[in-house]
């Protein structure tokens, strides 16, 4: 079986329903995931949209997932730490935790990446402070494997 992420709120190249936007409800869609590789000591899924008008803009990023838990439910409390160990960076509207997709009024369609990453450490080491840039960087130098899932909004 192939490291896989699914959302019940959403299929791969689905619209982002609106209760997970800016303009909804704003709270972080439920995902599971399965089949992660062997020697996965913890995973981070990260969020982003490449398609602003500034670059890159980040939306979410959760990391030092324990690689025993297969998902996450919806509405996590907008904070730096959760249960279980989790933890949750700063996106880039500056504020711990989701913030949903919120493109430009007339910009067209974004593709909102939601990205899982298999790590072989148990810990990122980042501090309570860390952005969903440092989270990505520093996923990138201990990753595995990567499932996506791809959606879209537009306003």
């Amino acid at each position: 079986m192939a490291f896989s992420l699914t959302s019940s709120a959403f299929r791969d190249g689905d619209a982002v329903p609106v209760r997970y936007a800016c303009t909804g409800e704003n709270v972080s869609p439920p995902f599971r995931w399965a089949d992660a590789p062997q020697g996965t000591k913890s995973l981070a899924l990260v969020c982003h949209d490449p398609d602003a008008p500034s670059g890159t803009f980040h939306h979410w990023a959760v990391f030092d997932i324990p690689p025993d838990m297969s998902g996450l439910p919806e509405a996590l409390p907008p904070m730096p730490d959760l249960p279980g160990g989790l933890r949750q960076a700063v996106n880039d509207f500056g504020n711990p935790g989701y913030g949903g997709p919120c493109p430009p009024k007339g910009h067209g369609i974004h593709h909102y990446h939601f990205r899982l990453v298999a790590l072989d450490v148990a810990s990122l080491g980042l501090p309570a402070s860390a952005s969903c840039r440092e989270v990505a960087a520093a996923a990138g130098r201990h990753m595995l494997a990567i499932a996506e899932l791809v959606a879209l909004f537009e306003r």
